[in-house]
């Protein structure tokens, strides 16, 4: 462990010199709109509502690292395409673009249950978090870097990555680059094709599973993924590799 360390702070220091975390700025971008609100979790609740409170945490976080360029694409019930989501990210110079969304499943792997009287979907069968690229964006290659950075402090917050995108199914089928982190590519993604800067696409957790979606509207969730985003963001600033990271990051508690 203590080598590994060794092996961040002599490779990185270079790097670390170079990087302006005042002038580094993200662009956070919270999934969908009112109109449009994505999906709906096993309890009833928007997916709007998810990628809005994990935004603003990110956003908070990487504040007090020193990222103080950081914003959010997208404030409540603002309308915006995702065209201009991305416009917005090239015109503010942001140095990454990251959409915040969360998971579903397709329907048919879905069933039925009563909340509060409801009938709502669920499946407790699909768990965990992926994360998204576009070979087509500017800055593809800087892009899978900093998913594998962000994949490694996941790993390392004791979380767990999904595969169910990969499956050969109608709905999904994504190329998977790296199952260890549930890394796909995805090529057609406009916030991803579109804009100028590395960019990278979280699916924080799957809200139709009924245990993820009371830890990721928890604020201890919440807290820990933001911390892990913006550890990555700093990672990527100070010019780490994620085979060091995953070998140096400690692992929390898990849930």
């Amino acid at each position: 462990m203590a080598a590994a360390w060794a092996v961040i702070g002599l490779a990185g220091a270079a790097q670390a010199a170079a990087c302006d975390r005042a002038n580094f700025g993200v662009a956070i971008d919270p999934g969908h709109t009112a109109a449009e609100p994505g999906a709906t979790s096993a309890r009833g609740a928007s997916e709007l509502d998810f990628n809005d409170r994990l935004a603003a945490r990110i956003a908070a976080a990487l504040h007090g690292a020193g990222f103080e360029r950081s914003f959010l694409t997208r404030r409540g019930a603002e309308a915006i395409t995702l065209d201009e989501r991305a416009r917005l990210a090239n015109a503010r110079q942001a140095r990454l673009f990251v959409s915040v969304h969360h998971d579903s499943a397709q329907p048919h792997k879905l069933q039925t249950w009563r909340w509060r009287g409801a009938a709502r979907l669920y499946t407790d069968r699909i768990s965990g978090f992926s994360l998204f690229v576009s070979r087509l964006n500017a800055e593809a290659q800087r892009s899978e870097q900093f998913a594998r950075l962000l994949g490694a402090r996941l790993l390392g917050a004791c979380l767990h990555p999904t595969l169910h995108h990969a499956e050969p199914i109608a709905g999904e089928n994504r190329e998977l680059l790296d199952a260890a982190i549930g890394l796909y590519r995805f090529d057609e993604l406009a916030v991803l094709r579109l804009t100028h800067m590395p960019a990278v696409l979280l699916e924080a957790g799957v809200i139709v599973n009924r245990a993820d979606e009371r830890w990721l509207r928890s604020a201890a969730g919440q807290q820990r993924l933001a911390a892990a985003v913006a550890a990555a963001v700093a990672d990527l600033c100070e010019g780490r590799q994620a085979a060091a990271v995953a070998d140096a990051t400690p692992h929390a508690s898990c849930r």
